[in-house]
């Protein structure tokens, strides 16, 4: 197996990771006040008295439960499923996407079909890109690494521009561990997530402001307006934000961070993003002690459930559990950046790697939003919702079956649909794929619903190897059309926001 030749100091690394979440709870206790604010702000310092503790933030705490769900299953044994299982069990938030995405894998709609479906209103809002530093230490150095646990994180409860901010911000961040020029890494971004993509729209207008010599205020302007049919609270305006952050702060960490907050919007979101990319690139010992006086090094959360989750009391905590994680990946694959106790090593060529994103273009071609997974013992499974996972009974609607990466050197899959009375399907009601290794078979079939009763039908599966006897069931599940619809805040956002916090406050640790 290929072995890395990216080295990392291990002091240097530790210094880096403590720098991350110093930086975030930093942010996120700057912003925390003014989210929701639809105003240009010009703060230079926390707009609270803190008395020695950071605000809580849903930014910081929802990623104790990925950290969690790595220190049981292994870091290489977490995927979307997992993901939205550990979600059921410890996360208690369920406002706009993240009551959404519940609610979807309460009826069987699960990652990616969870961040999908019935989310067109918050689907490229800004809870994924939000939580991607732990992919980004676990896997620093490798941009690409931390893009694929991006993907599989930001499907849980968004799609599209909600997944690609965070593989922005989280190969972003990876590569911040070995690269320390904000242009390079801007492009490191830009290179991994679609060229025409909402929020690689909003980065490059902030680029073109900065290199044009316009003030910030006026980069900030250019990309509401270009985002005003999203809304307030979505992910491509809210990364620009964070970009004319780092561009404008010019490598200056008070100055990144609230000029990123100064844009308004979700401004604990982008001034926790940003603390914790300047808190990667100069370390711990890079963030001034007037920053960190004033909140300490506790941890605060209200957004997850405290019961068997083991959350750290301080960053310095959350640091060696990270750590942890690290060597365990770097041990389980040797391609990964390794520590060492000597000198740090970079490639000549990591220019030209961080630059390539081919490798996360090929994960969007294979890994698509309203496609359901199934990893069975012989081959990955999957069922794609050609035309929705909403159904209406005599409207036909078609999916798609695919059997790939077999196990087996040749061998036929046999699905045998068992439909509810009065529905039909064609060409037949079963279907035979073929699987062996390094290759996929697929096949499509049109289904028209009869009567549903309720408002989710659940169609049984059965698969069967042609080498095997005992079959196997899965269940596909359908919608009905207008039956169900998600809860949506009412009034004003930002009253919303402030009443959450004050909520919060009283449930935080």
């Amino acid at each position: 197996m290929y072995k890395t030749d990216i080295l990392l100091n291990r002091d240097e690394y530790k210094s880096k990771v403590l720098g991350c979440w110093m930086g975030k709870n930093i942010g996120g206790t700057l912003g925390a006040p003014l989210e929701g604010k639809q105003d240009i702000f010009h703060y230079d310092f926390y707009v609270n008295e803190m008395n020695g503790e950071p605000a809580p933030n849903d930014d910081l705490d929802l990623q104790f439960v990925w950290l969690r769900a790595m220190e049981e299953k292994g870091v290489f044994g977490v995927n979307e499923r997992v993901l939205g299982e550990y979600w059921m069990r410890h996360i208690v938030a369920a406002w706009n996407e993240y009551g959404i995405a519940r609610n979807n894998i309460v009826n069987g709609l699960l990652p990616p079909l969870s961040g999908s479906t019935c989310n067109q209103k918050w689907e490229v809002s800004n809870g994924a890109w939000i939580r991607s530093e732990i992919w980004a230490c676990v896997f620093a150095g490798t941009p690409d690494w931390a893009s694929y646990y991006a993907i599989s994180d930001a499907c849980v409860d968004h799609a599209d521009d909600g997944v690609y901010a965070e593989i922005f911000t989280a190969s972003l961040e990876s590569a911040a561990f070995i690269e320390s020029d904000i242009r390079k890494l801007i492009n490191c971004a830009l290179a991994r997530i679609p060229k025409d993509c909402r929020v690689a729209r909003s980065v490059k207008i902030a680029i073109d402001s900065y290199d044009k010599g316009l003030p910030w205020e006026d980069a900030r302007n250019a990309i509401v307006k270009d985002s005003e049919d999203l809304g307030w609270f979505q992910a491509p305006a809210n990364i620009g934000f964070c970009v004319i952050g780092l561009l404008y702060g010019e490598g200056d960490f008070s100055k990144s961070l609230c000029t990123a907050v100064n844009c308004g919007d979700d401004t604990d979101c982008t001034g926790a993003t940003v603390g914790s990319i300047m808190g990667i690139l100069n370390g711990i010992e890079g963030i001034p002690e007037k920053w960190i006086k004033p909140i300490g090094h506790s941890i605060k959360t209200w957004a997850v459930s405290r019961f068997h989750l083991h959350i750290p009391h301080t960053i310095e905590e959350l640091t060696d559990r990270v750590i942890a994680m690290k060597e365990c990946a770097s041990a389980e694959f040797p391609e990964l950046a390794r520590l060492v106790d000597g000198d740090t090593q970079i490639p000549d060529d990591i220019e030209k790697r961080l630059a390539d994103g081919k490798w996360v273009e090929y994960q969007f071609s294979v890994r698509e939003k309203n496609r359901l997974y199934f990893d069975l013992p012989w081959c990955i499974f999957s069922a794609k919702y050609c035309d929705g996972v909403i159904v209406e009974p005599g409207k036909p609607t078609r999916i798609q079956l695919r059997a790939e990466c077999g196990d087996e050197e040749t061998a036929n899959l046999i699905v045998s649909w068992h439909l509810p009375e009065g529905w039909e399907i064609s060409p037949s009601q079963s279907q035979t794929l073929m699987i062996r290794d390094n290759a996929y078979s697929e096949v499509e079939v049109t289904i028209t619903p009869g009567p549903m009763a309720e408002a989710f039908e659940y169609i049984p599966l059965e698969v069967r190897l042609s080498n095997r006897q005992a079959p196997t069931y899965l269940t596909i599940p359908l919608r009905l059309a207008g039956a169900a619809a998600p809860s949506h805040a009412k009034g004003d956002w930002s009253a919303f926001i402030a009443t959450s916090l004050r909520r919060g406050r009283s449930f935080a640790r």
